[in-house]
This record gives structure tokens, sequence and C-alpha cells, in this order.
């Protein structure tokens, strides 16, 4: 992405980021937040810009946070430009009018007054100015200057942004900016987090269901009229963060930048966590008291562990894998262009408001090489392997070129809390008591078991089960090519085990 500082103040370059092309605003010295709902402004030099480039499908300006517009919103903001240019670049209305084509002064001005200062800075109000200057003239014979309002109506009508609010429009008055906040609500993000998130649910949404991760990650289910999946909404901590915390953070990130894990450092993941912390909590209390910012210790602690999930953590995955109801988390190829999937217990497949960037799948992919000391390549275009977070733990496979023609994607199961046992599946209904019993009799009969089904089918949670009721005595060993079932959680049990790992049968193998 783009970075602010390398584009001059004010200025903005548009960049391709996976199969989307972003303009990027720098905004940071403007004495003004970039609003292009509230500021009138703000939305002319966006359709001027928009003007110029009309392949951008994404707007986000830069100034200590992103505020970025999405498709959609950049969309009916690209069709005001075509409307804009439509008139001063292929009619050349106002060199018609410089020509003598209208003689009355004040119709002159009028055209002059919609065109040049309205269509951009209020274009609703544009539409509702030529309304009622051609109802002024109903009773009078067609002119160029009647044809010329006719035209600026019949296009604005056409327009999304016009179709929208054209039946609210009865007592609207030029300048009033509240008809905007409904169409145009930018997500608004640190300027150091990649991953886009949507603000606010969308206003057809109905919440059917809500709950905490923990005191500071809420979660929200909605039913939409747009998609026939329910949108799981995450509201992360640093949503709800003031800006000297989200300060503090970007200057403990600068200096944490400085140290690059070594890749023996990310083989003991624990090890790695617990340095960083205590290095992040104590850098944290040295800004806070530099910079005058009373934190209390639970404030502190809470900071450190948003700056590790930033740093060397997984971001918003982490969050995600802290939630018990998630079970599996998909993430599509092309980075950029799609938003991340969950599968819930009580509401099945979700939509989310989680966009991850090229950014987020290239840092991910590089942990996740690191963690597994195994490639990720167009040689060796998959990689299984597990992850360990505070709290969670999980399966990930990743593939990159030339197996996902878009690049990198990612799917993601999380393991249980505690092992799956056969009382368990009998309580959840998925084994009958006679058929938990008959295997539980035939482990104790030492006989030998294949347990084979595709993918999500619950091999691993039914071999998992099943290791219980070996009797504790007897020493296991395991074999796997990735790392899924809970030897850690039996082996605190007391149970004499031991895990092995091999060779993917997926990876490429040397002659």
């Amino acid at each position: 992405m783009t970075e602010k500082r390398e584009i001059q103040s004010g200025k903005y370059e548009v960049v391709k980021e996976g199969l989307t092309q972003v303009m990027h605003i720098n905004f940071e010295e403007s004495q003004t937040i970039p609003s292009i709902e509230t500021d009138p402004l703000t939305m002319a030099s966006s359709i001027d810009k928009l003007a110029q480039t009309p392949q951008t499908e994404r707007i986000i300006f830069h100034q200590k946070k992103l505020y970025e517009y999405n498709e959609q919103q950049t969309r009916i903001l690209k069709e005001i430009a075509q409307v804009y240019n439509y008139f001063l670049k292929k009619e050349k209305v106002l060199m018609q009018v410089a020509m003598g084509t209208i003689q009355d002064k004040s119709q002159i001005q009028n055209i002059q007054y919609i065109l040049l200062s309205l269509l951009k800075t209020d274009p609703i109000g544009a539409f509702v100015e030529a309304k009622r200057l051609l109802r002024e003239e109903a009773k009078k014979e067609e002119s160029t200057y009647t044809k010329i309002l006719k035209s600026i109506l019949l296009l604005l009508s056409q327009t999304e942004l016009i179709r929208r609010v054209e039946d609210k429009l009865d007592g609207y008055h030029i300048g009033n900016r509240e008809i905007y906040k409904e169409i145009f609500y930018p997500t608004i993000t640190p300027d150091f987090i990649h991953t886009r998130m949507q603000a606010l649910p969308p206003l057809n949404a109905f919440e059917i269901d809500s709950y905490a991760i923990d005191k500071n990650t809420h979660v929200q289910i909605y039913e939409t009229r747009d998609s026939i999946q329910p949108l799981y909404f995450l509201l992360p901590p640093e949503s709800q963060m003031s800006e000297d915390k989200l300060e503090l953070i970007e200057l403990a990130r600068r200096v944490l930048g400085e140290h690059q894990p070594k890749a023996e450092e990310y083989l003991d993941v624990d090890r790695l966590r617990t340095t960083f912390f205590n290095i992040g909590r104590d850098l944290l209390t040295e800004l806070a008291s530099t910079k005058g910012i009373q934190l209390a210790y639970g404030e502190i602690e809470e900071l450190t562990h948003f700056l590790m999930r930033s740093t060397i953590g997984f971001g918003v995955i982490e969050l995600l894998l802290q939630d018990s109801q998630i079970q599996d988390i998909t993430l599509n190829a092309p980075p950029g262009a799609n938003p991340l999937f969950v599968l819930h217990a009580i509401h099945g497949e979700c939509l989310t408001n989680i966009i991850p960037t090229q950014e987020d799948y290239e840092g991910w992919a590089s942990k996740l090489r690191l963690l597994s000391a195994r490639p990720l390549d167009e040689a060796n275009p998959v990689l299984d392997t597990e992850l360990l977070i505070p709290g969670a733990r999980a399966r990930v496979a990743a593939i990159g070129k030339p197996l996902s023609p878009h690049g990198l994607a990612f799917a993601i199961r999380r393991h249980r809390d505690n092992p799956w046992t056969l009382p368990l599946f009998i309580k959840n209904k998925m084994l009958s008591p006679l058929a938990a019993g008959m295997l539980s009799f035939l482990i104790d009969g030492s006989r030998s078991i294949l347990v084979a089904g595709t993918r999500s089918s619950g091999k691993t949670s039914l071999l998992g089960a099943l290791l219980v009721e070996i009797m504790r005595k007897h020493r296991i060993v395991s074999i796997e090519d990735t790392l899924e079932l809970p030897t850690d959680a039996l082996r605190k049990i007391g149970y004499n085990i031991q895990p092995m790992k091999v060779r993917s049968a997926l990876s490429a193998t040397k002659t």
C-alpha cells in the first residue's frame, strides 16, 4: 500500500491492491477531518480526482487515521464525476454559454452555479435547484437554457445517489448535509492497521444475536437484505480506543519495528510472546510517562496485548480464534477483494465486516513459514500447519500461486478448548450410545480401527475422543503431518503420549 509519507500533502495516487484500484489521498496537513458526507470541499475535491481517474474503486484519506470509502460509495461519486465530465468536456456547455447561445445574464449565472459549484459540492442540491429553475420556466417556450436544465435533471435522476434520496427531497435545503450521512460513512481505522473493518452495520440490518468475547471485544450477528448469510459484526478493542492510546501504540510499534525476530525465535512461540510482551509493556509505560498520559495497570496490559497482535501476532485472526463459537475461518483470494467468512456454531456460515488486505495476507504467510519451518511458494503452493495463540489453537491450510491463481488464500479450523470425548459426542447427538459403547469396547480389546472421511467430516475429533479411551498405563505415539490431536491436553491429565511430525503428503518430494 502507498504510505501517506510517499505522497505529497494534498496529492493523491492510485494504487492497485489485489484486483482493486485504490486512491490514496494525503490529508495529513489539512486542518479539517476528511469527510465527504459533512464537508462540501472534500466532496468536490474527491469528485475532481475521480473525474481524472475513473478507474478508481475505493478512496482512502490518510490523516493519522485511515478514512476509507468503499466500492459502493466510490461508485456513487464516480457517477457524479461522469455527469460533470459530460457537461464540461463532451457537451462543453460552458463554452456554448460563452459563445452567446444564452443571452440572459441570470440564466448564465444559474447554469454556472449548478455546474461549477453545486454539482461537485452538493449534487443533490444541484438536482433540486435545476428542478426548481425548470419549474419557473414551465410556461415559457423551450430554449437552450431549458434544454440544458432538462439534460442536468435527466442525467442526475439516473444516478444512484438521486435514486436513493428522491423520495426524501421534499423540503430539502441546499447546503444541508444530513442526507449525505445516510449514504457516505467511511470505515475509520488507525493508519498502522491494514485490515479494513466496516464501522457501522448496514442500515437495513436486523440484530439477531450479540455477545462479548471479552470485556473489550464484542460481537453482533445481523440479518441483512443484501445477503442470505448472517453478518458476523466484530467490534474490536481498537475501535473504542482514544487518540492518546492509539498514538502510544504507534510510537511503540516504531520502536519494536526495529527488532526483527529471527527464525529460530519463532520456534518457541510462548517464549517469543512473553519476551515481546514484557518489552512492550515496559515501553508503553515509559512512553505514557513521557507523554504525560495517566494509564492504569489494566489499561497498559490491554494496550500491550493489542501491540502484540499488531506486530508479531496475527491481528484480527487472534480475536476471532478467541471466540469459542467460531469453528472455521476462510480467507479467499485475491487479497483485499473479499470479506472474511466464518463458520459459526449457532448461525452457520457468516459473512463478516472484516476485509484483510494484501499486507495482512503476506504478513500472515511469512509468519506461518517461520512457525512451521516449511516453504510456501510457487514450487510448494500448499502449507498445512498449526497455529497456537493465547486461549486458542487452530489448524491453518494456506495456498498460493499457481494453485490459487489470484494469490494467497487461507482456511483456518479452530480446535476445541477441551478435547472431544465419546460422552460429548453422545451429548451433541453425533454418536448413539450403542455406537460409542462399541467403539470403546473395540479400543479396550486392542483392535485396529481406521477412521476415514472427507475434509470437515470429524476424523480428528473422533480420533481424539478415541485416544481418551486408551488406558493411561499404555504409551501412545501419534504420527501427524500437522499436529492436530489434543496431545498437550492428554499429557496434562497424565497420559504417556509422544507426538511425531512428518512431511506433508502434499509437499514436494526430492529424489
